[in-house]
Protein backbone atom coordinates (compact mmCIF):
# COMPACT_ATOMS: atom_id res chain seq x y z
CA UNK A 1 0.00 0.00 0.00
CA UNK A 2 0.88 3.86 -0.25
CA UNK A 3 2.42 5.66 2.66
CA UNK A 4 -0.24 7.47 4.34
CA UNK A 5 -1.21 10.84 3.61
CA UNK A 6 1.21 10.29 -0.19
CA UNK A 7 -0.88 11.79 -3.23
CA UNK A 8 0.16 8.51 -5.27
CA UNK A 9 -0.63 8.34 -8.86
CA UNK A 10 -0.94 4.83 -8.67
CA UNK A 11 -2.80 2.87 -6.24
CA UNK A 12 -2.69 -0.96 -5.88
CA UNK A 13 -5.32 -2.75 -3.19
CA UNK A 14 -5.70 -6.62 -2.52
CA UNK A 15 -8.28 -7.84 -4.78
CA UNK A 16 -11.56 -6.31 -3.17
CA UNK A 17 -15.31 -7.36 -2.49
CA UNK A 18 -18.36 -6.54 -2.63
CA UNK A 19 -20.78 -7.02 0.28
CA UNK A 20 -23.82 -6.08 -0.57
CA UNK A 21 -24.99 -5.94 -4.17
CA UNK A 22 -28.23 -6.42 -6.54
CA UNK A 23 -28.00 -8.20 -9.77
CA UNK A 24 -31.41 -8.47 -11.17
CA UNK A 25 -31.83 -11.27 -13.27
CA UNK A 26 -32.27 -12.48 -16.77
CA UNK A 27 -31.30 -10.05 -19.08
CA UNK A 28 -30.86 -7.68 -16.34
CA UNK A 29 -28.40 -9.67 -14.80
CA UNK A 30 -26.57 -10.40 -18.18
CA UNK A 31 -26.21 -6.05 -18.67
CA UNK A 32 -24.59 -5.43 -15.04
CA UNK A 33 -22.82 -8.40 -14.00
CA UNK A 34 -19.54 -7.85 -16.02
CA UNK A 35 -19.54 -4.46 -14.54
CA UNK A 36 -18.95 -5.84 -10.64
CA UNK A 37 -16.70 -8.97 -12.20
CA UNK A 38 -14.18 -6.69 -13.36
CA UNK A 39 -13.90 -5.12 -10.38
CA UNK A 40 -14.77 -7.83 -7.30
CA UNK A 41 -13.23 -11.15 -6.73
CA UNK A 42 -16.53 -11.77 -5.17
CA UNK A 43 -20.11 -10.25 -4.11
CA UNK A 44 -22.81 -10.85 -1.67
CA UNK A 45 -25.83 -11.13 -4.07
CA UNK A 46 -28.98 -9.77 -2.81
CA UNK A 47 -32.14 -12.22 -2.92
CA UNK A 48 -35.21 -9.36 -3.39
CA UNK A 49 -36.03 -10.80 -6.82
CA UNK A 50 -39.54 -11.54 -8.13
CA UNK A 51 -40.77 -13.92 -6.38
CA UNK A 52 -37.39 -13.72 -3.67
CA UNK A 53 -34.84 -16.55 -3.48
CA UNK A 54 -36.25 -18.35 -0.33
CA UNK A 55 -34.82 -21.45 0.18
CA UNK A 56 -31.25 -22.83 -0.38
CA UNK A 57 -32.67 -24.81 -3.49
CA UNK A 58 -33.61 -21.50 -5.05
CA UNK A 59 -30.46 -19.77 -4.40
CA UNK A 60 -28.16 -22.62 -6.01
CA UNK A 61 -30.62 -22.65 -9.10
CA UNK A 62 -30.06 -18.22 -8.95
CA UNK A 63 -26.13 -19.10 -8.44
CA UNK A 64 -26.52 -20.98 -11.59
CA UNK A 65 -27.84 -18.47 -13.55
CA UNK A 66 -25.35 -16.10 -12.32
CA UNK A 67 -22.13 -18.05 -13.62
CA UNK A 68 -23.77 -18.89 -16.79
CA UNK A 69 -23.94 -14.81 -17.18
CA UNK A 70 -20.64 -14.42 -16.26
CA UNK A 71 -17.90 -13.37 -19.22
CA UNK A 72 -15.55 -16.30 -20.25
CA UNK A 73 -12.72 -14.59 -19.21
CA UNK A 74 -14.28 -13.35 -15.42
CA UNK A 75 -12.97 -14.22 -12.61
CA UNK A 76 -15.51 -13.76 -10.04
CA UNK A 77 -17.91 -15.65 -7.07
CA UNK A 78 -21.29 -15.02 -5.95
CA UNK A 79 -21.87 -15.66 -2.30
CA UNK A 80 -25.70 -16.33 -1.80
CA UNK A 81 -28.08 -15.00 0.40
CA UNK A 82 -31.63 -15.88 1.43
CA UNK A 83 -34.40 -13.60 2.11
CA UNK A 84 -35.70 -14.00 5.76
CA UNK A 85 -39.59 -14.05 6.12
CA UNK A 86 -42.22 -14.53 8.93
CA UNK A 87 -42.40 -17.81 7.74
CA UNK A 88 -38.46 -18.96 6.89
CA UNK A 89 -38.63 -22.18 8.69
CA UNK A 90 -35.96 -23.65 10.95
CA UNK A 91 -34.89 -26.39 9.00
CA UNK A 92 -34.40 -24.43 5.97
CA UNK A 93 -30.84 -23.07 7.80
CA UNK A 94 -29.47 -26.38 7.58
CA UNK A 95 -30.23 -26.91 4.25
CA UNK A 96 -28.87 -23.01 3.63
CA UNK A 97 -25.59 -23.68 5.22
CA UNK A 98 -25.14 -27.10 3.35
CA UNK A 99 -25.64 -25.48 0.08
CA UNK A 100 -23.06 -22.62 0.82
CA UNK A 101 -25.49 -19.69 1.64
CA UNK A 102 -23.99 -17.45 2.94
CA UNK A 103 -26.59 -15.24 5.25
CA UNK A 104 -29.89 -14.29 5.55
CA UNK A 105 -31.41 -10.72 4.47
CA UNK A 106 -33.99 -8.81 6.87
CA UNK A 107 -36.22 -6.49 4.51
CA UNK A 108 -38.61 -4.84 6.77
CA UNK A 109 -41.67 -5.03 4.71
CA UNK A 110 -42.16 -2.39 2.82
CA UNK A 111 -38.86 -0.90 3.34
CA UNK A 112 -37.23 -0.64 -0.28
CA UNK A 113 -37.52 -2.56 -3.19
CA UNK A 114 -39.35 -5.64 -3.79
CA UNK A 115 -39.73 -6.22 0.11
CA UNK A 116 -43.30 -6.68 0.59
CA UNK A 117 -42.69 -10.42 1.69
CA UNK A 118 -40.32 -9.09 3.88
CA UNK A 119 -40.68 -9.07 7.92
CA UNK A 120 -43.49 -7.77 9.83
CA UNK A 121 -41.95 -8.32 13.27
CA UNK A 122 -38.44 -9.64 13.68
CA UNK A 123 -39.69 -11.61 16.87
CA UNK A 124 -42.23 -13.86 14.42
CA UNK A 125 -38.06 -14.85 13.03
CA UNK A 126 -36.50 -15.57 16.62
CA UNK A 127 -36.93 -19.63 16.50
CA UNK A 128 -35.30 -19.60 12.95
CA UNK A 129 -33.00 -16.48 14.15
CA UNK A 130 -31.79 -19.14 16.62
CA UNK A 131 -30.77 -21.74 14.19
CA UNK A 132 -28.71 -19.04 12.55
CA UNK A 133 -26.52 -18.24 15.36
CA UNK A 134 -26.13 -21.52 16.35
CA UNK A 135 -25.34 -22.08 12.23
CA UNK A 136 -22.76 -19.01 12.38
CA UNK A 137 -24.96 -17.44 9.22
CA UNK A 138 -25.16 -13.83 9.72
CA UNK A 139 -28.14 -12.32 9.48
CA UNK A 140 -27.86 -8.46 6.70
CA UNK A 141 -30.58 -6.17 7.93
CA UNK A 142 -31.86 -3.34 6.13
CA UNK A 143 -32.10 -1.00 9.00
CA UNK A 144 -34.76 0.96 8.71
CA UNK A 145 -38.79 1.05 10.66
CA UNK A 146 -41.42 1.22 7.76
CA UNK A 147 -43.82 3.18 10.75
CA UNK A 148 -45.47 5.64 8.19
CA UNK A 149 -45.52 8.31 11.39
CA UNK A 150 -41.93 8.07 11.60
CA UNK A 151 -40.08 10.65 9.27
CA UNK A 152 -38.34 9.21 6.26
CA UNK A 153 -35.19 10.46 7.62
CA UNK A 154 -35.23 9.03 10.78
CA UNK A 155 -36.37 5.50 10.08
CA UNK A 156 -32.55 4.11 10.70
CA UNK A 157 -32.33 5.61 13.99
CA UNK A 158 -35.19 4.50 15.26
CA UNK A 159 -34.72 1.33 13.86
CA UNK A 160 -31.27 1.37 16.48
CA UNK A 161 -33.47 1.64 19.39
CA UNK A 162 -36.88 -0.94 18.16
CA UNK A 163 -35.06 -3.85 16.66
CA UNK A 164 -30.89 -3.78 16.82
CA UNK A 165 -30.69 -3.37 20.58
CA UNK A 166 -33.26 -5.93 21.90
CA UNK A 167 -31.98 -8.33 18.92
CA UNK A 168 -28.48 -7.95 19.91
CA UNK A 169 -29.51 -8.58 23.56
CA UNK A 170 -31.42 -11.56 23.05
CA UNK A 171 -29.05 -13.19 20.21
CA UNK A 172 -25.74 -11.86 21.83
CA UNK A 173 -23.81 -14.29 18.64
CA UNK A 174 -25.64 -13.94 16.48
CA UNK A 175 -23.46 -12.35 13.31
CA UNK A 176 -25.52 -8.85 12.15
CA UNK A 177 -24.72 -6.57 9.45
CA UNK A 178 -26.12 -3.15 9.67
CA UNK A 179 -25.90 -2.69 5.49
CA UNK A 180 -25.44 0.72 4.38
CA UNK A 181 -25.79 2.64 6.86
CA UNK A 182 -26.81 6.45 6.52
CA UNK A 183 -26.42 7.93 9.85
CA UNK A 184 -24.08 9.13 12.65
CA UNK A 185 -26.40 6.92 15.09
CA UNK A 186 -25.93 3.89 13.16
CA UNK A 187 -22.01 4.60 12.59
CA UNK A 188 -21.82 5.39 16.34
CA UNK A 189 -23.62 1.76 17.46
CA UNK A 190 -21.42 -0.22 15.38
CA UNK A 191 -18.13 1.51 16.41
CA UNK A 192 -19.54 0.86 19.95
CA UNK A 193 -21.12 -2.56 19.75
CA UNK A 194 -18.96 -6.07 20.09
CA UNK A 195 -17.02 -8.21 17.16
CA UNK A 196 -20.67 -9.61 16.38
CA UNK A 197 -21.49 -6.36 15.10
CA UNK A 198 -20.09 -4.89 11.08
CA UNK A 199 -21.79 -2.18 9.05
CA UNK A 200 -21.39 -1.89 5.03
CA UNK A 201 -21.33 1.21 3.49
CA UNK A 202 -21.91 2.92 0.04
CA UNK A 203 -20.14 5.27 -1.94
CA UNK A 204 -22.80 7.40 -2.68
CA UNK A 205 -23.38 7.84 1.06
CA UNK A 206 -19.78 8.18 1.65
CA UNK A 207 -19.45 11.17 -1.37
CA UNK A 208 -23.03 13.22 -1.23
CA UNK A 209 -25.73 14.45 1.37
CA UNK A 210 -29.10 14.88 0.81
CA UNK A 211 -28.64 18.21 -1.43
CA UNK A 212 -27.50 15.99 -4.11
CA UNK A 213 -31.06 14.90 -4.57
CA UNK A 214 -31.91 18.30 -5.15
CA UNK A 215 -29.61 20.10 -6.90
CA UNK A 216 -30.72 22.07 -10.18
CA UNK A 217 -33.97 19.92 -9.49
CA UNK A 218 -34.89 16.74 -8.64
CA UNK A 219 -32.30 14.10 -9.84
CA UNK A 220 -33.71 10.78 -9.04
CA UNK A 221 -30.46 9.08 -9.71
CA UNK A 222 -29.39 9.82 -6.55
CA UNK A 223 -32.28 8.62 -4.35
CA UNK A 224 -31.83 5.48 -2.91
CA UNK A 225 -33.08 3.57 0.59
CA UNK A 226 -32.11 4.49 3.26
CA UNK A 227 -32.02 8.02 1.63
CA UNK A 228 -28.93 10.21 1.60
CA UNK A 229 -29.34 12.17 4.82
CA UNK A 230 -27.37 15.96 6.49
CA UNK A 231 -23.97 16.71 5.76
CA UNK A 232 -23.14 15.87 9.65
CA UNK A 233 -23.72 12.63 8.65
CA UNK A 234 -22.18 12.04 5.93
CA UNK A 235 -19.31 12.96 7.61
CA UNK A 236 -19.51 10.19 10.45
CA UNK A 237 -19.79 7.64 8.34
CA UNK A 238 -16.69 8.90 6.49
CA UNK A 239 -15.02 9.17 9.36
CA UNK A 240 -16.03 5.62 10.61
CA UNK A 241 -14.85 4.19 6.97
CA UNK A 242 -11.75 5.78 7.62
CA UNK A 243 -11.14 5.01 10.85
CA UNK A 244 -9.60 1.76 10.56
CA UNK A 245 -11.85 0.15 12.58
CA UNK A 246 -12.37 -3.60 11.29
CA UNK A 247 -15.88 -3.12 11.90
CA UNK A 248 -16.61 -1.12 8.69
CA UNK A 249 -16.58 -2.95 5.03
CA UNK A 250 -16.98 -1.85 1.32
CA UNK A 251 -21.03 -2.56 0.46
CA UNK A 252 -21.87 -1.05 -2.51
CA UNK A 253 -25.68 -1.79 -2.63
CA UNK A 254 -25.52 -1.07 -6.30
CA UNK A 255 -29.01 -1.43 -7.32
CA UNK A 256 -30.05 -1.40 -10.98
CA UNK A 257 -33.12 0.83 -12.34
CA UNK A 258 -34.52 1.07 -16.02
CA UNK A 259 -33.86 4.90 -16.85
CA UNK A 260 -37.46 5.44 -17.68
CA UNK A 261 -38.23 4.35 -14.01
CA UNK A 262 -35.88 6.35 -12.24
CA UNK A 263 -36.94 9.08 -14.24
CA UNK A 264 -40.68 8.36 -14.01
CA UNK A 265 -43.60 9.75 -11.94
CA UNK A 266 -42.72 7.39 -9.01
CA UNK A 267 -39.18 6.81 -8.99
CA UNK A 268 -36.94 3.40 -8.43
CA UNK A 269 -34.98 3.49 -5.08
CA UNK A 270 -31.47 2.77 -6.20
CA UNK A 271 -28.14 4.21 -7.57
CA UNK A 272 -26.05 1.96 -10.38
CA UNK A 273 -22.28 2.13 -9.25
CA UNK A 274 -21.56 -1.25 -10.16
CA UNK A 275 -19.77 0.17 -13.23
CA UNK A 276 -17.04 2.63 -11.67
CA UNK A 277 -17.39 1.60 -7.57
CA UNK A 278 -13.51 1.55 -6.47
CA UNK A 279 -13.28 4.77 -8.63
CA UNK A 280 -15.91 6.31 -6.20
CA UNK A 281 -14.33 5.18 -2.57
CA UNK A 282 -11.00 6.03 -3.85
CA UNK A 283 -12.74 9.63 -4.47
CA UNK A 284 -14.29 9.41 -0.63
CA UNK A 285 -11.00 7.95 1.00
CA UNK A 286 -9.08 11.19 -0.45
CA UNK A 287 -11.34 13.77 0.02
CA UNK A 288 -9.89 13.57 3.80
CA UNK A 289 -6.36 12.10 2.90
CA UNK A 290 -7.02 8.39 4.06
CA UNK A 291 -6.25 6.34 0.64
CA UNK A 292 -3.90 4.13 2.70
CA UNK A 293 -6.88 2.96 4.67
CA UNK A 294 -8.53 2.01 1.63
CA UNK A 295 -7.43 -1.39 1.13
CA UNK A 296 -8.58 -2.52 4.58
CA UNK A 297 -12.00 -1.54 4.21
CA UNK A 298 -12.38 -2.61 0.36
CA UNK A 299 -10.58 -6.02 0.82
CA UNK A 300 -9.64 -7.43 4.52
CA UNK A 301 -12.69 -6.40 6.87
CA UNK A 302 -15.29 -7.84 4.78
CA UNK A 303 -13.42 -11.35 4.21
CA UNK A 304 -12.49 -11.28 8.17
CA UNK A 305 -16.08 -10.80 9.24
CA UNK A 306 -17.39 -13.71 7.06
CA UNK A 307 -14.32 -15.69 8.33
CA UNK A 308 -13.44 -15.78 4.30
CA UNK A 309 -10.11 -16.55 3.02
CA UNK A 310 -8.74 -12.95 1.86
CA UNK A 311 -8.44 -12.53 -1.85
CA UNK A 312 -4.73 -13.25 -3.35
CA UNK A 313 -4.98 -10.72 -6.64
CA UNK A 314 -4.72 -7.22 -6.38
CA UNK A 315 -6.27 -4.05 -8.85
CA UNK A 316 -4.73 -0.90 -10.01
CA UNK A 317 -6.40 2.54 -9.41
CA UNK A 318 -4.48 5.42 -12.20
CA UNK A 319 -5.31 8.82 -11.13
CA UNK A 320 -6.33 9.62 -14.66
CA UNK A 321 -8.92 11.59 -15.32
CA UNK A 322 -11.89 9.97 -17.19
CA UNK A 323 -15.75 10.21 -18.29
CA UNK A 324 -18.20 7.67 -16.95
CA UNK A 325 -20.56 6.87 -19.58
CA UNK A 326 -24.44 8.56 -19.78
CA UNK A 327 -25.67 5.45 -20.15
CA UNK A 328 -25.21 1.39 -20.54
CA UNK A 329 -27.44 -0.96 -22.39
CA UNK A 330 -29.51 -2.96 -19.35
CA UNK A 331 -31.60 -5.59 -21.29
CA UNK A 332 -33.49 -3.69 -23.75
CA UNK A 333 -33.78 -0.70 -21.95
CA UNK A 334 -31.20 1.88 -20.95
CA UNK A 335 -29.38 2.13 -17.47
CA UNK A 336 -27.68 5.40 -16.20
CA UNK A 337 -24.96 5.25 -13.47
CA UNK A 338 -24.52 7.43 -10.79
CA UNK A 339 -22.56 10.06 -11.98
CA UNK A 340 -23.08 9.24 -15.86
CA UNK A 341 -21.84 11.46 -17.89
CA UNK A 342 -19.44 13.20 -15.35
CA UNK A 343 -15.80 13.05 -14.65
CA UNK A 344 -13.91 10.93 -12.51
CA UNK A 345 -10.66 11.26 -11.26
CA UNK A 346 -9.70 7.83 -10.34
CA UNK A 347 -9.65 4.85 -13.24
CA UNK A 348 -9.40 1.04 -12.61
CA UNK A 349 -6.67 -0.04 -15.08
Amino acid sequence: MNTPHAQPQTLTLTRPDDWHLHLRDEAALRSVLPYTAAQFARAIVMPNLRPPVTTAAQAQAYRERILAALPVDANFEPLMTLYLTDLTPVEEIARAKAAGVVALKLYPAGATTNSDAGVTDIRKCYKTLEAMQRAGLPLLVHGEVTDPEIDVFDREAVFIDRVMTPLRRDMPELKVVFEHITTQEAAEYVTGADDFTAATLTPQHLLYNRNAIFMGGLRPHYYCLPVLKREQHRLALLKAATSGSHKFFLGTDSAPHASQLKENSVCGAGCFTALSALELYAEAFESVGALDKLEAFASFNGPDFYNLPRNTGQVTLLKESWTLPSTVPFGEAQLKPLRGGETLAWKLR
